[in-house]
């Protein structure tokens, strides 16, 4: 019996049993009691409607969970007809030391925090979460796949509309939020709507975080944003508006291009006058359906990416951060390990880093009974390379068995107009076992013109088993199988590796104690290798044990031992001159990460990797600083050296990336982002500068300035210039809601 054969018996006997398991036990739901009358929003809740409205009972979960309050905290939850209402009373023994935010979405550990988190659809996987500080700033963010990795499920580009009002004084900060149920997609069953809620303080200054639902602690920090943790409430009688969002935008600008002239003796600069116009949509179909259509879409005011140097043989990720393809994201997610996927969004719109012009699209994302469905269609420009493309996607999810198992597929279509296409369909299942223990399950085959698209074989497969225990606290392990079929392609999403099969096994303990320095720590042994499907060849395979601590006022360090073994079967390339020649190697090298604590002022965090690399040795070391000043500017700085040596081929790389940003809040409403990069791997210094003025939700006006520099003029004749190219763009968006 082969060892895919064994693999599906054993999945078939898990699913039988999975078939007869009984459901885990309903949860005992609150009733959100209702404002029986007016309130003035105002930030401050001393209406007579507000005190007919019982607080939430809080515990202290951080970092002495269950223990008592050390600053007197009073929350509330409630709604009328239109609203969804969140209140804070916030006490605190030394308000000189409060840390707010400014700038909007400005997410970060060095801040006073008041949030509501909302699992809207009680589907205990999504979340949104709303907060502000004492400056009265706004901050959103989704969460998806119940917050498992915080790298890839934390969504910070995400926007809704929604208000905050706040206010100070001596001995405390008072504020309200107030969220429109139009803002919210939610599921009516009859008269009544069930959503799972959490709420929270954090003091920044004692690293103390106060939270209503009682997450289990061993699901550590960020089980806080877990919508399983989430406490179910049922609101009766919502009659929510389905207005629709009209944004149109103008933009126009100016970008400086040196072009070498036709000669090729010089450099010269071409000017060019640029402008542009369009128009989003966003209307709700009902309560639980949204429509969202963008005509000439553009991301002028999107941030830069952060520049990295890849010591990989495997191409780079980088994060989404544009606001059309955040809504309800996680209804369009199919992810294997990794960073690997089906669909990876900047697919579209982008080619070889650079951005490809869009002339529209559209999408569709909600819930048909117990079906979460998404759709979206997008039609690209055309470019030197490409001709213009259709990006087209399409997921359905269904809960089954329990609350927190799920089934679904998805669809995905990439093709323009020359006959040249790339399709695929997957298949996918995450059940919850029991207690922790979790079985996803993942099959997909593309195709695509010009190939043979084989439905039979594994040529163009991808499959994905992983069993995992979810906690912080105490045993857990992660076992993994992948697999990826030679034909296996897929034109709309991300692969890192091709033709290849994997087998993974990671084994932890967490421990969280109480009332101790080290607030928690976890020891982990993880191994896995990656075998070449065409001879069954070993490609690569690592073993490394690591040891992790926190403290109590959030400082922390990571050690990692790692045996790494690579064969290579065709030069790896450093640089242009630098490389790692053919052949197999071991080697073993250390990795040590350490953090100040992160909720100061000012705090430090460092990353150190040495030891033996291939045939040489590397020495990598990054710094981070980061400093709040006068809580209106924050500055954050990142220099990362890397040094690999190859002396019995008497060759050296070295790589130097330096980061730069500044925040500069000049109020809620106006907020000023600078961005200066080096990349020595590039030879370049890039500049990104946004000034943003935000005066309500759905108003935006941006200024961004944008400049790369050439740092090696001399490498080529002619000399290179000083700027390659130098663009300054004002965009402005007004919402029309009708």
């Amino acid at each position: 019996m082969t060892t895919l054969s064994k693999i599906a018996w054993a999945l078939i006997f898990v699913m039988m049993v999975l078939v007869f398991k009984k459901e885990l036990a309903a949860q005992e739901r609150y009733v959100l009691q209702k404002l029986k009358s007016e309130i003035v929003f105002d930030g401050l809740s001393n209406e007579p409607a507000w005190q007919d409205i019982e607080a939430l009972p809080l515990i202290m979960f951080q970092p002495e969970y269950g223990g008592t309050l050390s600053q007197y905290t009073e929350l509330k939850v409630a709604y009328d007809d239109n609203y969804l209402y969140f209140t804070g009373l916030m006490h605190d023994s030394q308000p000189d030391k409060w840390q707010v935010q400014f700038k909007r979405d400005d997410w970060k550990y060095n801040c006073d925090w008041l949030g509501l988190i909302i699992d809207t659809f009680n589907d205990k996987e999504n979340t949104v979460v709303f907060a502000t500080s004492p400056s009265g700033g706004r901050t959103d963010v989704a969460f998806s796949n119940d917050a498992k990795s915080v790298m890839s499920d934390m969504n910070l580009s995400w926007n809704t509309f929604w208000d905050v009002k706040t206010v100070t004084d001596e001995k405390a900060w008072y504020s309200e939020i107030r969220i429109p149920f139009s803002s919210l997609r939610f599921q009516e069953k009859g008269d009544e709507v069930v959503m799972g809620i959490t709420a929270f303080r954090y003091i920044s200054n004692l690293n103390e975080s106060y939270d209503f639902a009682q997450p289990d602690i061993k699901h550590g920090f960020w089980g806080l944003y877990k919508a399983s943790q989430a406490q179910e409430f049922v609101i009766r009688g919502v009659n929510s508006k389905n207005p629709a969002y009209i944004t149109p935008y103008i933009l126009g600008g100016l970008e400086q291009v040196n072009q070498l002239n036709d000669p090729g003796t010089d450099y010269q600069r071409v000017d060019k006058y640029k402008w542009n116009a369009g128009v989003d949509l966003k209307y709700r179909l009902s309560d639980n359906f949204t429509m969202d259509v963008s005509l000439n879409t553009d991301f002028a005011q999107v941030e830069a990416d952060d520049q990295q140097v890849n010591l990989t043989r495997f191409s780079l990720f980088f994060p989404e951060k544009r606001l059309f393809f955040q809504e309800r994201r996680s209804n369009f997610e199919f992810n294997f390990d990794q960073f690997n996927r089906l669909f990876y969004t900047r697919r579209i719109g982008i080619d070889r880093g650079s951005p490809v012009g869009i002339y529209g699209g559209g999408r569709i994302v909600g819930r048909v009974g117990s079906w979460d469905v998404g759709f979206l269609s997008m039609q690209a420009a055309p470019t030197e390379n490409l001709f213009s493309e259709n990006f087209a996607v399409m997921r359905f999810r269904k809960q089954v068995i329990n609350s927190n198992s799920y089934i679904g597929g998805i669809l995905t279509n990439r093709m323009d107009f020359k006959n040249n296409y790339n399709r695929a369909y997957g298949i996918d299942g995450i059940f919850r076992l029991f207690g922790d223990d979790y079985l996803n399950v993942m099959w997909v085959q593309s195709f695509e013109n010009d190939n043979l698209n084989k439905p039979l074989s594994l040529d163009p497969s991808r499959i994905y088993l992983n069993w995992e225990r979810r906690t912080a606290k105490g045993l857990g392990y992660d076992l993994s199988f992948s697999r990826a079929g030679s034909d296996y392609n897929p034109g709309m999403g991300y692969e890192r590796r091709k033709d290849y099969s994997q087998y993974g096994v990671m084994v932890f303990h967490g421990w969280i104690p109480e009332k101790k320095f080290i607030y928690s720590h976890q020891l982990t042994l993880n191994t896995f290798q990656y075998m070449r499907n065409s001879d069954g060849s070993r490609e690569s395979a690592e073993l490394w044990l690591g040891w992790e601590f926190s403290t109590q006022e959030n400082a922390g360090l990571k050690l990692t031992q790692k045996v790494i073994y690579d064969n290579l079967i065709k030069d790896f390339n450093l640089s242009e001159n630098e490389f790692v020649p053919i052949g197999s190697y071991t080697f073993s090298n250390l990795k040590a990460e350490i953090y100040s604590p992160r909720g100061k002022t000012l705090s430090i965090g460092s990353i150190l990797n040495i030891g033996p690399f291939y045939d040489g040795w590397i020495n990598s070391v990054s710094i981070s600083p980061r400093g709040t000043f006068n809580n209106r500017v924050e500055l954050t700085g990142t220099y990362q050296f890397n040094m690999v040596t190859f002396s019995d081929r008497d060759m050296e790389y070295n790589a130097h990336v330096f980061r730069l940003k500044g925040v500069l809040g000049f109020s809620n409403k106006l907020s000023f982002a600078a961005f200066v990069q080096y990349n020595s791997a590039i030879d370049a210094v890039l500049a990104n500068a946004r000034l943003r003025y935000n005066p309500k939700e759905g108003t935006d006006l941006y200024i961004v300035y944008n400049e790369g520099y050439n740092t090696e003029r001399y490498r080529d004749i002619p000399a290179l210039p000083i700027s390659n190219i130098r663009t300054i763009m004002l965009k402005y968006t007004y919402t029309f809601i009708l």
